[in-house]
């Protein structure tokens, strides 16, 4: 442990800028991972609370219809759609409760994510309202790109795959250009340095 001590103190002598990307970028990975870990639980219980109800609501906008590999669907940027099995019958993990689920599962992720990452991955001191205020649009908006890519692929996916099957490649798609995207937001809304107010 010493000794990777040292080499790290000693590549932070040398290269601070680098040193400090890779010290951000494996924390900003590590809590990322672990506010993942949450969503993937939170998508995969709380559809069955909510119930077979919600799971059979319609809920999406703009409804596009479309077909890819021979599995018909709606398109939609919000909602997700009613999932069947092949009898016919209505099955948890679509509807308004996999969409109502999913935001829950995201928010909460957000709320535990943004302390860590200002606190401790960007070290940042700004304004904490400011922040949180960018951090909002910010989410709203990749959870916009994520639900419309998550849109093309997931119904097919549901025609293949068991729900906690795709719902581990729905959190793992989400995350990653979340996580892509987020780090350069973060970058910009936790400037390092700046003083309290």
């Amino acid at each position: 442990m010493e000794k990777i001590k040292e080499y790290w103190n000693d590549f932070e002598k040398k290269h601070p800028k680098a040193a400090k990307w890779a010290y951000q970028i494996s924390y900003f990975f590590v809590f990322s991972m672990g506010v993942t870990i949450v969503q993937y639980i939170i998508f995969t219980i709380m559809p069955g609370i909510l119930g077979i109800g919600l799971a059979e609501t319609e809920f999406m906008w703009p409804q596009v219809s479309m077909k890819i590999l021979g599995v018909e669907f709606t398109w939609s940027l919000l909602g997700y759609n009613v999932l069947y099995n092949t009898a016919g019958e209505v099955m948890i993990g679509g509807g308004l409760g996999y969409f109502i689920s999913y935001e829950f599962g995201s928010f909460v992720a957000q709320c535990i994510n943004f302390p860590l990452q200002r606190n401790i991955t960007f070290k940042s001191h700004g304004n904490p309202y400011y922040q949180a205020m960018w951090y909002f649009i910010a989410w709203i908006l990749i959870s916009l790109i994520c639900n419309g890519m998550n849109n093309l692929w997931m119904p097919i996916a549901a025609a293949f795959t068991s729900p906690a099957v795709y719902n581990i490649l729905v959190t793992f798609i989400t995350g990653g250009v979340s996580m892509i995207i987020f780090f350069f937001v973060f970058k910009i809304i936790f400037p390092e340095g700046e003083k309290k107010k």
